[in-house]
């Protein structure tokens, strides 16, 4: 029941129809007794930055989950942010502070390595490729990075975003390799497809499958369906993988407890919540 003493999760990105957290914390916040709400809002780029100040005068916001296309400009449009939203050139949460300054951090980095992890896979020492140097992969770099991997592949169609994301890795871990230029997934031990491709029917393949090994572990970031093509053909190597929501579930925790809304296994979302595809 949404009342006048409801909190407000604002879930901004665009397009919202793929939007699959209001189907978690919803029901999350209903077992809990928590009188709070997650409510998608379309916004476009252009509108962002203006809407995002407005937002945050509402008296009854208690934060913001933030996607694409706005991870990247929030870090620019928040007064602090925690050192991952810095080296991850992106936020994809906000929330007001006692003071009224808006306060931004980075989670799906975070969530992605926690799904490693727990699948049983090992991250410090190994060799990781990220495709997608936006957002979230920016975000994925720097976990791995704080999570010890030995090598760190990045690639991305827009060269600025791939260079401006290896000079943060290498700033503040500068023992870690950094190889940049290429998505060949060939001699590495976990690849990640953290572009949007697989979001849209006819997108090609975020790399040349045919190159995985089968010992490689594949994860995935787009949500629009369980297994995107990339994971499909993937999992017709013998790759073991992560799916998209994986990422998700494991990093909502984190976001409880930013909010100030204590905090959660991604055992127990995953038993209440309602995804549907």
């Amino acid at each position: 029941m949404i009342d006048g003493r409801t909190q407000l999760i604002a879930h901004i990105g665009y397009p919202t129809e793929t939007f699959k957290s209001p189907m978690i914390y919803n029901p999350f916040f209903a077992k809990r007794a928590i009188n709070a709400v997650v409510v998608p809002m379309g916004c476009k780029a252009d509108d962002y930055a203006s809407f995002l100040r407005l937002l945050f005068k509402l008296t009854n916001i208690g934060g913001a989950l933030v996607t694409m296309p706005h991870k990247v400009a929030t870090l620019g449009l928040v007064d602090d942010a925690s050192v991952s939203a810095r080296i991850a050139g992106a936020c994809n949460a906000v929330r007001i502070d006692q003071h009224g300054a808006l306060i931004g951090d980075m989670f799906d980095g975070e969530g992605f390595v926690r799904g490693v992890l727990k699948k049983g896979r090992h991250v410090a020492g190994a060799k990781v490729l990220v495709a997608g140097c936006g957002g979230v992969g920016s975000a994925i770099a720097a976990s791995m990075a704080k999570a010890g991997v030995f090598r760190l592949g990045l690639y991305d169609a827009f060269a600025q975003s791939m260079d401006g994301l290896s000079e943060r890795l290498r700033t503040h871990y500068p023992t870690l390799e950094v190889v940049t230029g290429s998505a060949d997934p060939a001699g590495y031990d976990i690849v990640i497809n953290a572009t949007p491709l697989g979001m849209k029917k006819d997108d090609p393949l975020p790399m040349d499958v045919e190159r995985l090994s089968p010992s490689t572990f594949v994860g995935e970031v787009v949500m629009k369906q369980e297994i995107t093509p990339f994971l499909a053909a993937a999992r017709a190597r013998g790759c073991d993988y992560q799916v998209g929501t994986d990422m998700l579930f494991e990093q909502i925790p984190a976001y409880l407890e930013f909010f100030g809304f204590g905090t959660a296994t991604s055992d127990e979302l995953r038993e209440i919540a309602q995804i549907s595809y």
